[in-house]
């Protein structure tokens, strides 16, 4: 069986890759490819894709990589109905319940209410007091 899988190439750090046809049962780096379709360079995105040789060896069976069909299909190649794309996969966080947006939220003391009730009663006194300063500040 084929496969349709990225191969790694490039220097240290700036992996470039060719998108090989090759015996499943191989590993990537083996060397022994039946041929290559494409490269892509992550860094710039640049991508060269012979989509009639993808198209022929997908007619014929090569099943694509996970990474490799979502390239092929963000470049507009059709993707056989028997391809069934990996499901997405579930983060869930364990200790979900220690996690602070979890916790019970803490009550505010019983002397913040009585604060509240009182600063609007001075808040119009002080307001009263601004105007005759002003005033005074005229007359001067």
């Amino acid at each position: 069986m084929l496969a349709i899988r990225m191969q790694r190439n490039g220097r240290a750090h700036y992996p470039t890759y060719r998108i090989v046809v090759q015996e499943s049962q191989r590993h990537p780096l083996s060397g022994r490819i039946v041929a290559e379709v494409g490269n892509y360079n992550p860094a710039t995105k640049a991508l060269t894709l012979d989509k009639e040789a993808v198209e022929k060896y997908l007619k014929n069976g090569a099943q694509p990589s996970s990474r490799v069909a979502f390239i092929l299909k963000k470049n507009g190649v059709k993707l056989p109905k028997w391809y069934k794309e990996p499901n997405a996969k579930k983060v869930a966080a364990k200790h979900a319940d220690k996690l602070r947006k979890n916790q019970p939220k803490e009550e505010a003391p019983a002397e913040a209410p009585a604060a509240e009730s009182e600063a609007p009663v001075e808040a119009p006194a002080e307001s009263e007091e601004k105007p005759a300063e002003t005033d005074a500040s005229k007359e001067a």
